[in-house]
């Protein structure tokens, strides 16, 4: 079902809009953790480290696809807020060929480099094999991460987020299934766990696109509408590619990181991962409320309804830190029970370096939540090229603790890395957004809006 973000009460509108998105965000990364809990219990604790040791890649290539999927959304929601229907499908058409041409490139690109990467990464050798095992998979199932994500961004660019969830959570009960047979039963390995995640991904995005189909009777491609149109794909380009790159600038730090992580041994490797897991599904809700505001910001810009971004702005800060302080005591109280998810009570020292992690990070989440927020709605505005530079700011955060602090403090050293490129990206987007929103205040005073 569509909705338009342009009329209505903004606090109702953007919880309702963001509620299916932090479900479907929850089910997504399930697919991650279920395949870390179960390698972790059922393989071994050097196998969850394998899996571990490819998050950083895997957030460098995934995280670009994830970028241009997002952002080909802003354009299309920018024309459904305009109510130019026209627009609208010959723009998720022109993003459609986008999305193709990329998964060609990307998907080659990546089976002539993984290797090369992880002996880059400093990879250790007990782990080498597994880790290559697991990621080369996911990485040939990229055109089913973008199938998936494209369908999702142009429902959500429409108003609707409840679609994707629908089907992702059907997906996410089939990988629970899957993984549970192809490393119990079949005894695959960290290679059944892949398999399970690209298979489930696949059969998400096809019942999506067969659903949006028949529910979508709008949405009917004539010969006019599938055009290859150069200004569409230019303006599909100039917003993507930069929230794609920013992506990956961001991702590269994170590379750098696990390099560092990788020199402290297998049992830390080990404890990050099942630190990282922990956190990418605590702090779903606040990035889906970013996420919300990309596609809420966007379609309000195309209607010029200016006051309603500023207001929808606010009530999302607010959220996020509120949000923060909560799941900072969560941590407190619960982080090494949540550790038990994905080793044995008998790994002491791995259950508590997880917990630090977790406690550590979770002070400065409300920084990670203004930056979710921030960041989203400058995309969604279509300046997504200002935000390239806070991802190149977290990179050098990042690196500065990986190539100089570790040296000398070790694991302590990585347990503030995080919140350290948090703290960096904030100090430019703050001023970014302000600046940006005081233009547009001052553009719709002469328009007289």
């Amino acid at each position: 079902m569509e909705k338009d973000l342009t009329s209505g009460n903004t606090l109702k509108l953007i919880i309702s809009f963001c509620i299916p998105l932090i479900g479907g965000a929850i089910f997504q990364q399930l697919y991650n953790i279920v395949d870390t809990m179960i390698v972790g219990r059922f393989v071994g604790v050097n196998a969850l480290a394998a899996v571990g040791s490819t998050g950083s890649l895997n957030f460098l290539v995934i995280g670009f696809a994830l970028g241009l999927t997002g952002g080909f959304g802003i354009p299309i929601a920018q024309a459904f807020g305009a109510k130019n229907q026209k627009l609208v499908l010959n723009t998720i058409m022109n993003a459609v060929y986008l999305c193709v041409f990329f998964s060609v490139v990307m998907t080659l690109l990546m089976h002539i480099s993984t290797y090369s990467l992880l002996d880059i990464m400093k990879t250790p050798s007990d782990i080498m094999k597994d880790s290559y095992d697991y990621i080369i998979i996911i990485f040939y199932g990229l055109t089913c991460t973008l199938a998936y994500n494209m369908l999702a961004s142009i429902s959500r660019a429409l108003g609707d987020s409840k679609t994707p969830l629908l089907f992702l959570f059907i997906s996410s009960v089939l990988n629970v299934v899957l993984d549970l047979f192809m490393i119990i039963n079949l005894n695959m390995g960290v290679q059944g766990a892949a398999l399970a995640t690209i298979i489930s991904q696949g059969i998400s995005a096809i019942l999506c696109l067969v659903y949006m189909h028949y529910k979508y009777t709008n949405l009917r491609f004539d010969k006019e509408s599938r055009k290859i149109n150069s200004l569409i794909i230019k303006k599909l380009l100039r917003i993507a590619l930069p929230m794609a790159l920013q992506n990956s600038i961001t991702a590269v730090g994170t590379v750098i990181l696990q390099s560092a992580v990788n020199t402290l041994g297998s049992a830390k490797v080990a404890a990050i991962t099942a630190g990282q897991r922990i956190q990418m599904l605590f702090t779903q809700p606040m990035d889906m409320l970013g996420a919300t505001m990309a596609t809420f910001s966007g379609q309000n810009l195309g209607a010029k309804k200016y006051d309603r971004i500023f207001k929808g702005i606010k009530e999302s800060l607010t959220m996020v830190v509120v949000y923060g302080v909560l799941i900072l005591l969560f941590m407190f109280f619960f982080g090494k029970y949540l550790a038990l998810l994905f080793v044995d009570s008998s790994e002491i020292a791995i259950i508590a370096d997880t917990q630090r992690f977790l406690v550590i990070n979770s002070v400065f989440y409300f920084t990670l939540g203004i930056l979710f927020v921030t960041r989203n709605t400058i995309q969604g505005l279509g300046k997504s090229a200002l935000t390239m530079l806070a991802g190149l700011a977290e990179l050098i955060a990042r690196a500065i603790v990986a190539l100089s602090l570790v040296r000398y403090w070790g694991f302590n050293a990585i347990l503030f890395a995080n919140p350290i490129a948090w703290i960096a990206a904030d100090i430019i987007l703050i001023p970014t957004i302000i600046i940006i929103l005081k233009k547009i205040k001052k553009e719709s005073k002469i328009e007289g809006i």
